[in-house]
């Protein structure tokens, strides 16, 4: 593989016009996409995380559904439930808000454990079942789900199982001063609802599969695993990374890759997806938080503390 298709290369450039300044961030949630991944954006309110999902959507020109999630959402708004229909006198299906091909589950930590739960097996699994009956959701499927900081007025954590099905976790974070200029003197939402389909469903697929072929060295199989153990074998980690972020890090090493015009994974691929998969994996122990130290500095010592092969 030469260069990444040129369709990819456009559909960068059109969500640039909506978010100003966030480049990596882009590019982490395609990384992410490619990957087959689900991602989760944390930031405060107002940086452009909803404007972000949105400008996806349209240029892959996806099935896209919005859900608040309020205290008052229940489980069956999210994936459905039967009801009894008088007129054809039997039990009917209504799908629930997850039946789309992307799905953005907006300030997801303001609901109730139950609705948060109900998340789950549709993010692993890619299906529901409701009634003891099972039903797939379309393809592509992937869920991008924001929340504000922890501590927020009405926020409630997400459990360690369930932040361990995104993915990333990526921050926005404030625009820089001249990206902020370029808001104001900008309207996103006409910029997004003039924005042309790029790519396809269909081709969304076909890339998946392009990373997912992408070659891999048996050394750097063993460094991921290294990488993962640096966050066990530590006092500093409460908790480390679980089999499932080796796992991750190996397909989004792989999908750097691609975006990088490579079909073979280098060490540099890793050092550039470890943070965003590892950062929500992680609890820091009691001694790393009286010393100072932050979630952001304990990974930087543990990644540099393994051997580059």
């Amino acid at each position: 593989m030469n260069q990444i298709p040129e369709k990819i290369e456009l559909m960068k450039s059109t969500i640039k016009q909506a978010i100003h300044g966030k480049d990596d961030v882009i590019d982490m949630v395609l990384c992410a996409v490619f990957a087959k991944g689900h991602i989760l954006l944390e930031d405060i309110p107002g940086v452009g995380k909803t404007t972000l999902v949105t400008a996806l959507a349209k240029v892959m020109d996806l099935d896209y559904k919005r859900m608040q999630f309020t205290p008052d959402v229940l489980p069956s708004d999210v994936s459905g439930f039967t009801m009894f229909d008088k007129t054809r006198n039997e039990f009917t299906f209504k799908e629930g808000a997850v039946y789309t091909n992307l799905f953005l589950a907006d300030e997801i930590n303001r609901t109730s454990p139950k609705t948060q739960s109900a998340l789950l097996e549709v993010m692993e699994e890619g299906h529901a079942t409701v009634d003891g009956v099972t039903r797939y959701l379309p393809s592509p499927f992937m869920v991008i789900a924001t929340q504000n900081p922890i501590g927020a007025s009405g926020t409630q954590k997400l459990p360690e199982s369930q932040l361990d099905r995104f993915m990333v976790r990526l921050s926005m974070g404030y625009p820089a001063h001249d990206s902020a200029v370029m808001i104001l003197k900008g309207d996103s939402h006409k910029t997004i609802e003039a924005m042309e389909r790029v790519i396809s469903k269909e081709d969304i697929i076909a890339y998946q599969n392009d990373v997912e072929n992408i070659k891999i060295k048996d050394s750097l199989y063993d460094y991921a695993v290294s990488l993962t153990e640096a966050t066990r074998n530590t006092d500093t980690f409460a908790l480390g990374l679980s089999p499932r972020g080796s796992i991750a890090l190996i397909k989004m090493a792989k999908a750097h890759a691609f975006l990088e015009s490579r079909d073979y994974v280098v060490p540099e691929d890793f050092k550039a997806v470890f943070f965003p998969i590892a950062n929500h994996r992680i609890i820091l122990s009691t001694k790393a938080k009286a010393c100072g130290m932050t979630t952001e500095s304990a990974l930087n010592v543990a990644f540099d503390s393994v051997k580059v092969p």
